[in-house]
């Protein structure tokens, strides 16, 4: 008699699972259109998740004793910071960067994290849709950033035992395959890192996947997100701003979407290294109660599939 399929998941037991106040619809520090940072911490524990990402700087306590009790009796702890930065346009604004950095990093390290996540300034602003700057760089941008980034990931694991881990994004100068590459290709490996966020990738054309198994070695952070293929399309069509994009829904709640997920976590598992994989459903705007029934299903999802 032939064996039995197995319906066990393959084991993920390289890959910590966690969420973040995106998946319940946080973007700024302080908008009457969010949840109260106290529900966000209730309900993403409740939703099983152990690690979480600090958001928005100001959105969670700033005060690093307060906010360590905050989470640790809910069982939380915190795998990352997330900073802006808009290094592509030189070295005038290293001094206003670093005073944004540092302050996000202190909470960062005192929280016991060892991540930032950074985030390039968008083109286009997320809210309005309003153009700001060219949605390409010049050879000289170019350099400004990939030199002004390496410093940066210098500066952050020298003053604070920090790994900074680049976010490619929407509306931002590193977004598609030809940028990310580049960007890579114009980083040192020992100081950058990089976030690879699935939806965001899959939004500007990329594929996950490829990019794990072709330059694994620079992937030091995962956030899990999916698109809606059909209104992503729409949007891509109709060349719809990233930030409206989002609330006509084209972050969709997983498995609906793509990439597939599965997939994308065992080629991060092949890479035999201990790495973050962070849900994050942008939802910007949404109702209040939408966030929790969303995360506990998302959550048992990806329990399903051995994480």
């Amino acid at each position: 008699m032939s064996p039995q399929p197995s319906s066990t998941p393959p084991s993920l037991s390289r890959i910590r699972i966690g969420s973040a106040p995106d998946s319940w619809g946080v973007w700024f520090p302080d908008d009457s259109r969010q949840v109260p940072w106290q529900r966000f911490l209730d309900e993403v524990a409740a939703s099983g998740y152990e690690w979480i990402e600090l958001g928005p700087y100001g959105y969670l306590p700033s005060d690093p004793a307060v906010l360590a009790e905050e989470t640790a009796r809910r069982g939380l702890k915190v795998s990352a910071g997330t900073v802006f930065t808009g290094l592509h346009h030189g070295p005038d604004v290293w001094d206003e960067t670093w005073a944004h950095v540092a302050d996000i990093a202190a909470l960062t390290q005192a929280m016991g994290a060892s991540h930032l996540v950074v985030i390039p300034s968008f083109w286009r602003d997320d809210k309005t849709g309003d153009v700001l700057e060219p949605d390409t760089l010049t050879a000289a941008q170019w350099r400004h950033l990939t030199g002004l980034t390496e410093r940066l990931g210098h500066e952050v694991r020298e003053r604070y035992g920090l790994r900074i881990v680049v976010h490619p994004h929407a509306d931002t100068h590193i977004d598609s395959e030809e940028n990310v590459v580049r960007f890579l290709d114009g980083t040192d490996s020992d100081l950058v890192s990089l976030c690879l966020d699935t939806g965001h990738y899959a939004y500007c054309g990329g594929d996950s996947v490829k990019l794990i198994e072709t330059y694994g070695e620079r992937i030091g952070y995962l956030h899990l997100k999916q698109v809606d293929p059909e209104i992503l399309a729409e949007v891509r069509a109709d060349g719809t701003p990233f930030g409206p994009a989002v609330a006509q829904g084209v972050m969709c709640e997983p498995p609906a979407g793509v990439p597939a997920l599965e997939p994308v976590l065992a080629a991060a598992q092949q890479l035999d290294v201990d790495l973050f994989a962070i849900v994050e459903q942008d939802m910007y705007p949404c109702e209040p109660d939408r966030p929790l029934p969303i995360a506990q299903r998302t959550r048992a999802f990806l329990r399903s599939c051995g994480a």
